[in-house]
């Protein structure tokens, strides 16, 4: 099969790609011509486009005989500087040109739309109460970004009810990459620095914390591994009765930070504190019936198995993870 993919540079994409070249599949990524990071798909048997979503012909070009797409590519919030033009004009006109150019070919590629978390509202007084559903909590957008892809979202769905054109919003939780989840900020005490609960004298010495809110409960967290979220995106390109979906992604369960942090201690050999702090809590989940029922995904990748994996990238072991940058 023939498949685009935007944003195939980011550690999504390039993954998604590398996996699905594997399985025998003709991969095409459009990238901005500046890139610098297309150097990490050396060696891959990718064709690259150079072009920008903003401009029409440019992804037309990249979508003419495409039999499927994942538009992944995004102003995000880890990127940047952008401002709220840029992700009008990267975000939604440029969803909005990825949409044209499907519906222009004689056949149609299904769409597979990269959403996001950042559309709900998860870091409230005592923390969410109920797992969070794609059908049931509400999308409660601030900031341009996850306006902007709030909005993208609404394109899709709206495409598939006004031209029946194929198309699934995957909502991605927080992704982590090779040994990325080894430098989370919050599991250490550096991460913290500007906080009135820790003196200069407690952040000079290198610990990691286990958070826990004003009630002490741990702080709890749903995240993903990206091999994870490869599967999902993989298992959307041929579901059948997902046209017009949305579903949500993330790893097989919560994390506690009193889980993590003292396996995260014990590998490094860094030691660790607990402390409480005040405001909203971290403490959220995600319910994947939906993807599990309409996919068939099968999440793998634990906390204790990131960490331990990410250790295994940074000693030089193979973990069929693609580097970060």
């Amino acid at each position: 099969m023939s498949v685009l993919i935007t944003g195939i540079t980011g550690r999504i994409g390039a993954n998604l790609a590398a996996t699905l070249v594997d399985r025998g599949h003709a991969v095409r990524g459009l990238v901005w011509p500046r890139d610098p990071r297309i150097d990490k798909l050396n060696g891959l048997d990718v064709e690259l486009v150079h072009g920008s979503l903003t401009n029409p012909r440019d992804v037309l070009a990249a979508v003419n005989g495409a039999e499927a797409v994942y538009h992944l590519g995004a102003a995000f919030q880890g990127g940047g500087p952008f401002s709220e033009t840029d992700y009008f004009d990267i975000n939604v006109r440029g969803t909005f040109n990825m949409l044209e150019a499907a519906r222009a070919q004689d056949r149609p590629p299904r769409l597979v739309y990269a959403g996001t978390d950042a559309i709900y509202e998860k870091y409230v007084a005592g923390g969410l109460t109920e797992p969070i559903r794609e059908d049931r909590t509400p999308r409660r957008c601030r900031g341009w970004y996850a306006l902007s892809k709030s909005l993208g979202e609404e394109l899709c769905t709206g495409y598939w009810h006004s031209y029946e054109l194929s198309t699934v919003v995957l909502r991605f939780c927080m992704v982590f990459g090779a040994g990325e989840i080894l430098d989370f900020p919050q599991f250490r005490l550096s991460g913290l620095k500007g906080r009135s609960e820790f003196t200069e004298t407690r952040q000079s010495r290198e610990r990691l914390v286990v958070l826990r809110d004003e009630k002490g409960r741990p702080y709890k967290k749903h995240v993903a591994d990206v091999r994870d979220i490869v599967q999902g995106c993989r298992l959307a390109m041929d579901a059948k009765d997902v046209s017009g979906r949305t579903i949500q992604l993330a790893g097989p369960a919560p994390f506690s930070w009193d889980e993590a942090v003292p396996h995260l201690s014990e590998r490094l050999g860094i030691p660790y504190v607990e402390t409480r702090l005040t405001g909203n809590p971290t403490f959220y989940e995600f319910d994947l019936s939906r993807a599990r029922k309409l996919l068939g995904f099968k999440p793998e990748y634990d906390i204790r198995r990131m960490i331990d994996d990410a250790l295994a990238f940074r000693r030089g072991g193979d973990i069929g993870v693609l580097p970060t940058d």
